[in-house]
């Protein structure tokens, strides 16, 4: 079956992790690729968005269904020359914002594009790193990739979990928000440590097992605070219930974080990460 060039663009940028606007992708293709359980729908007020269940999957059934989608030519890598040669910036679907956000709560110096780049954002703002292939960290550092914003934004009032759980350490933290390939991608060009910090929760975990850990192998590891135990006593119960079908036969060979999920399932509670911001 013959498909347009914009929509392979979109099929290929769901495979990639990404995730497309819901009036970008034709009607007829978004609601079979959801009745077949390939994509989630996510809505941010009126907006709605779809993002694959499951990349690897999905790539299979559209390798099946329309052949290579990874030899579509685009043409254009940004809005403006598509506006330069036609007048119309969305001719083509192409990410405006690439990149990732990242913080500390002290100066890192790195380098971008070639030339000295300091990390120190001003308490209350972060720095959002747009050319992140040239973007480079001193190699002493521990990069921390935190799930939730209002952690990320947050970080100054966790540095006491982050130095109990961590050490005495040079952190750099980073987002993968907005939705995308770009952070994991940057982190496998890195031969720095990384720490994920996500829910104390099986879907938590299992996105660290899924995402990051196959592609990073044991320069990943999971944040896991010292007190997690007495703070799991009083966590949600609801959560891990509506969690516990799907992820209930989640394991790992790390032994820390088995533990983790062992005192999960002991506990049959879920906590979040947002209940360490002080």
């Amino acid at each position: 079956m013959r498909i347009s060039k914009t929509t392979a663009i979109l099929l290929r940028s769901l495979i990639n992790g990404e995730s497309v606007a819901s009036s970008t992708l034709p009607k007829h293709i978004a609601e079979t690729l959801c009745s077949e359980g390939f994509l989630t729908v996510r809505a941010q007020g009126s907006r709605r968005s779809f993002s694959a269940i499951d990349t690897r999957a999905l790539r299979n059934y559209l390798s099946a269904k329309y052949g290579d989608l990874d030899g579509v030519d685009d043409n254009y890598h940004t809005r403006a020359q598509q506006a330069s040669v036609s007048g119309n910036s969305k001719q083509v679907y192409v990410r405006s914002c690439p990149g990732f956000p990242v913080n500390s709560y002290e100066p890192i110096g790195c380098m971008l594009n070639g030339c000295e780049f300091v990390i120190a954002p001003q308490e209350g703002s972060f720095i959002f790193v747009a050319d992140w292939k040239t973007f480079v960290v001193p190699e002493d550092i521990v990069i921390v990739g935190i799930e939730n914003m209002e952690n990320f934004r947050m970080i100054r009032q966790q540095r006491n979990l982050f130095e109990s759980a961590i050490g005495n350490r040079r952190l750099l933290f980073v987002s993968r928000y907005p939705q995308s390939t770009d952070l994991r991608t940057w982190l496998q060009t890195l031969s720095n440590p990384y720490i994920h910090f996500g829910d104390f929760d099986l879907a938590g975990i299992h996105i660290f097992l899924t995402e990051f850990y196959p592609y990073l192998g044991n320069r990943g590891s999971y944040l896991i605070p010292t007190d997690i135990d007495e703070r799991l006593k009083n966590g949600s119960i609801e959560r891990y219930n509506f969690q516990y079908p799907r992820f209930h036969d989640i394991g790992t060979d790390i032994l820390s974080l088995q533990n983790l999920i062992d005192t999960i399932n002991r506990h049959h509670r879920c906590y979040d990460q947002e209940g360490y911001i002080r």
